[in-house]
């Protein structure tokens, strides 16, 4: 049994800030993360730009600088990982954490490791700040299982003179299919909105209107794909259902947090989706558990918590602490 006073479950930015808050109060966490440290970031696009400026993600009062308007995916994981060694945060990658039981002291953690070894932790308190790429949201249509459909997108080169459907119309969906069509891919998004969805960069809008009115992306409103096979798509359009030659689905439909793992926990879910949780302490409704990042977000809805909000949750959950007794005030 590895005893520890605090554990912060997930390596991501809203992980790191929350270790680092409690740091400052005098409690040094150990944080276990399942993969690698901000593994989220690492599986975005190699290439993509982030909507939020440097400051808005800047986390234990560490300066991210960029040469250019917005930090790139290459520049975020050099700035989380430069600030976790400045910070000299106790991680330990590659352990994943299977169950929390709730005793009389604190709580157990059942974790294994890349190998297959098992390990249990003791701590009287918990930080949940797990991510969501490890849950995409499925469609549940024939053919999603199969070979030639991901819910990643890394990188358009692969694709080239191909035939790609794309599912989805949010910022991901847009910004592969542009990139997919410079390197001459045959793009089609199939999307169940009406129109644009508002959520897309407002500098990115004209560019993708630009290429469908010319025909060089082809776009399907209102629309949904009904089954998947090896070479074509089914897709149900306002003017009946069409059928497409395919070589590749890109499900670009979002993720969710794992919502298992907190109920398992003895955390309960409002009707809106969220996990219950105290706004002012992110404490859940299990004394000791605490929430922080995009886990606290709706079930369909895990871009509603951004970096940019959620690496603040730390500060609140070490003021909780703070006035239970715990730290050095």
């Amino acid at each position: 049994m590895i005893k520890e006073h605090a554990i912060v479950i997930g390596a991501g930015p809203c992980g790191l800030a929350a270790a680092i808050s409690l740091q400052r109060i005098g409690i040094t966490p150990l944080v276990i993360e399942q993969r690698n440290i901000v593994h989220s970031i690492s599986q975005y696009p190699t290439y993509m730009t982030f909507f939020s400026t440097a400051e808005r993600l800047e986390i234990g009062d560490i300066p991210f600088t960029t040469a250019n308007d917005k930090p790139t995916r290459l520049e975020a994981l050099n700035y989380y990982r430069t600030a976790a060694q400045r910070h000299k945060l106790r991680i330990q990658p590659f352990m994943t954490v299977k169950l929390i039981t709730k005793t009389d002291n604190g709580f157990i953690l059942n974790a294994v490791n890349q190998y297959g070894e098992t390990y249990q932790y003791e701590a009287k308190y918990v930080i949940v700040s797990t991510g969501y790429f490890d849950h995409p949201n499925m469609l549940g249509i024939p053919g999603e299982e199969l070979p030639k459909v991901s819910h990643f997108f890394r990188e358009a080169h692969p694709y080239t003179g191909l035939d790609v459907a794309i599912i989805g119309g949010s910022n991901s969906s847009i910004d592969a299919a542009l990139e997919l069509e410079r390197v001459g891919a045959h793009v089609t998004i199939v999307y169940r909105g009406a129109q644009y969805s508002k959520s897309i960069k407002p500098w990115v809008r004209p560019i993708i209107e630009t290429k469908v009115e010319n025909d060089h992306i082809k776009m399907l409103f209102s629309s949904r794909v009904e089954k998947i096979d090896n070479r074509t798509i089914d897709v149900s359009t306002p003017e009946g259902t069409v059928s497409l030659a395919n070589d590749y689905v890109l499900v670009l439909t979002g993720f969710h947090p794992d919502h298992d793992f907190l109920t398992a926990a003895g955390v309960t879910f409002e009707t809106e989706g969220h996990p219950t949780f105290n706004q002012d302490t992110m404490e859940s409704n299990v004394p000791g558990i605490y929430l922080a990042g995009v886990v606290v977000s709706r079930k369909e809805d895990a871009n509603e918590i951004f970096i940019e909000s959620g690496r603040f949750h730390g500060d609140k959950i070490a003021a909780h602490l703070q006035t239970l007794g715990e730290g050095n005030e």
